[in-house]
């Protein structure tokens, strides 16, 4: 028999009816105002709180989406992904970089005008400062990051062996999504096929358009 006739009348008007808006896990609220969250909703950085990132909801990333809003303690992030073709980095540039995985984000601090260098490990993320000489000739020919967005943004660099380089602008709770990715699935001291996998569809999944901002 089929479910159609099966179904009462108040079950088919339920299923005709929109669906609701997605929500996370039980649990999983605003960290600003405790309202439930979205899938896709949207977050903070806390930059008075060592740059910590923060779930917001729809009526939180609207009060913060302006950036007097929030003053120098909460700044919305944006959602841009750029995918910088034609961008290079010289060989020698970046293994005096010394990065083990051929990842890597590059952010500049509002505050001091320095940038640091993270990469993603099974222990979480690594960090250093960049002198300015080397952001200098990271950045040299390349206009999109004198308009890299201090503190939301960074420049990630994909240089994994076999694959060909992918340099990206992209907000800054995408590069903590890869370090996520990192720490759940590397195995031993190379990662193990897993990992890689789905490091891979990380970077399939920037070229794919963001939801629109209800």
């Amino acid at each position: 028999m089929s479910a159609a006739r099966t179904a009462s009348p108040r079950l088919r008007e339920l299923a005709r009816r929109p669906a609701p808006e997605p929500v996370n896990a039980p649990g999983e609220r605003c960290d600003l105002c405790a309202e439930p969250l979205a899938d896709d909703h949207r977050h903070l950085l806390d930059a008075s709180g060592g740059h910590t990132v923060l779930c917001a909801c729809r009526a939180c990333s609207l009060l913060f989406d302006r950036s007097e809003a929030g003053g120098r303690h909460y700044k919305l992030l944006p959602r841009r992904r750029l995918r910088l073709d034609g961008f290079t980095v010289d060989d020698a540039l970046w293994a005096s970089l010394g990065i083990p995985v051929g990842l890597a984000f590059f952010v500049r601090d509002d505050a001091s005008g320095r940038t640091t260098v993270g990469y993603p490990s099974p222990l979480g993320t690594t960090r250093s400062e960049l002198d300015a000489a080397v952001w200098h000739d990271l950045a040299r020919g390349h206009p999109a990051l004198a308009e890299l967005a201090a503190d939301v943004e960074a420049l990630l660099v994909h240089r994994v062996p076999g694959a060909p380089p992918q340099h990206w602008i992209v907000p800054l709770d995408d590069c903590y999504r890869l370090v996520a990715v990192v720490r759940a699935h590397w195995k031993g001291l190379a990662g193990g096929p897993e990992v890689w996998t789905r490091i891979q569809r990380f970077f399939t999944g920037l070229a794919r358009p963001e939801p629109a901002h209800r």
